[in-house]
């Protein structure tokens, strides 16, 4: 029992850090060493201190990260985005609101070769944000849909956070791809509804622009095919066995490179900017993997997911009734957490308990529905308050939209999310079919 309430004691001194803004591979590493410490011993805990470091870095399989990290890095800074950003403009910009919607699509095809929420954000927030601006959107549709459209790139395959969690549970990460594939096209159509909805309703937050011709149209697609095969090679690749994670990422980013350097214009400069660029983001993932092989190591000394997991099934509470209690952790903890914390403080926790209930499926079924539902949680997470770290980062780049502006933007894009994991939760085929495929 004394180790079970140090758990649930350092479980909650870590939120508090994380909260406080304390790095999260420290706040993990403080409060898992402190309590393996107290339970093993301080000796145990010093040859924990020599092993873990090398042993949870120095694996082959963490090599795909940074190559998908460099894919991403290679594509925004050979300057892709503008055409696809263009592309999707061409088809849909002389509808009302047709310019937000243009952004959530360039979005969504720019998010399936970086891999990063942020990064899409950004990227797109640079071009995205003075069109919109220019021809008159209003401030809160203009940086909520750049935030909303963001989240796209934690989503759509490859995703980094999507990375680590097959390392973390040990599924397949072609697998994992192949489920996130139906649900982000379910975002992105519920985010064009959103400001279909939201246009109808205040006309003059999102003014048509002139429609483009037919041959403008097809002429943009030559912009796009070039982006989508490669999405189809490294994703098709890994999942048909052709080449390893790896292999495919590497594969990923050798293709992206050249399309960045031969389309985009990228030069030595941008080259140089995306390798150091990928070395900083690599050096931080890897420390907070190794925050949390300490952290985990404590978490299964002090029993905590066990007796968590036997509370909840002593309850008597049916599945779909517990999953909505860790829908709602996860909602509340993305009003206070990074996404990536969220997922390696909880996934311990909660993915034993998950598979220990009924939902009609096999067990390997149900650990890829959980992560793509845990995946569009943290998706969620980035345009909540107060941390919303989308928000923040859209609303640097608009300094003439007050911060109340744009999380006002971002409510029909939330009130659509929260229908798309009503979707996933009662509907797991959404995420199941691709995967399940042979």
């Amino acid at each position: 029992m004394i180790n079970l309430e140090l758990g649930i004691s350092l479980f909650a001194l870590m939120i508090v850090l994380i909260v406080l803004r304390m790095p999260i591979a420290i706040a993990m590493l403080l409060c898992g060493a402190l309590g393996f410490g107290i339970i093993s011993g301080w000796r145990p805990l010093l040859g924990l201190m020599a092993e873990v470091p090398y042993s949870r870095v120095a694996n082959h399989e963490l090599t795909v990260i940074p190559l998908f990290v460099l894919m991403g890095q290679l594509a925004a800074q050979g300057g892709i985005s503008q055409t696809l950003y263009r592309s999707a403009l061409a088809w849909v910009g002389h509808y009302r609101g047709g310019i937000a919607m243009a952004t959530i699509g360039g979005c969504a095809v720019f998010g399936a070769i970086c891999g990063s929420s942020v990064a899409t954000g950004a990227t797109m927030a640079s071009i995205a944000l003075p069109e919109m601006r220019r021809y008159g959107y209003s401030g809160a549709l203009a940086t909520g849909a750049l935030a909303a459209g963001g989240t796209l790139g934690i989503l759509i395959p490859p995703s980094i956070i999507l990375v680590i969690y097959a390392i973390l549970t040990e599924q397949s990460l072609g697998q994992l791809f192949l489920a996130a594939i139906i649900p982000g096209i379910i975002a992105t159509l519920g985010y064009a509804a959103a400001i279909w909805a939201y246009t109808r309703l205040y006309p003059s937050a999102g003014p048509s622009v002139a429609r483009a011709s037919w041959g403008t149209r097809f002429r943009s697609l030559k912009a796009v095919w070039p982006v989508l095969a490669i999405f189809v090679v490294v994703i098709g690749g890994i999942y048909r066995g052709v080449f390893t994670p790896t292999e495919g990422a590497a594969v990923g980013a050798a293709a992206t490179g050249v399309l960045s350097w031969t389309v985009g214009g990228m030069r030595l400069t941008g080259m140089t900017a995306a390798i150091l660029e990928t070395a900083r983001i690599t050096g931080m993932i890897f420390l907070i993997l190794i925050g949390a092989e300490f952290y985990s190591s404590f978490l299964a000394l002090s029993q905590l997911p066990q007796a968590l997991a036997q509370w909840i099934a002593d309850t008597g509470w049916p599945a779909f009734a517990i999953l909505a209690t860790i829908v709602f952790i996860y909602l509340m903890l993305g009003c206070m957490m990074d996404g990536l914390a969220m997922m390696l403080v909880t996934i311990p926790v909660f993915l034993p308990l998950i598979l220990r209930l009924d939902f009609g499926m096999p067990h390997e079924a149900v650990a890829v529905w959980f992560g793509i539902l845990v995946l569009i949680l943290i998706e969620v997470g980035q345009i909540t308050p107060p941390i919303g770290l989308n928000v923040y980062v859209i609303n640097s780049m608009a300094r003439d939209v007050p911060m109340t502006e744009t999380f006002k933007g971002i409510i029909p894009f939330f009130l659509s999310d929260l229908v798309r994991i009503a979707i996933i939760i009662f509907v797991p085929a959404t995420t199941t079919w691709l995967a399940g495929l042979t």
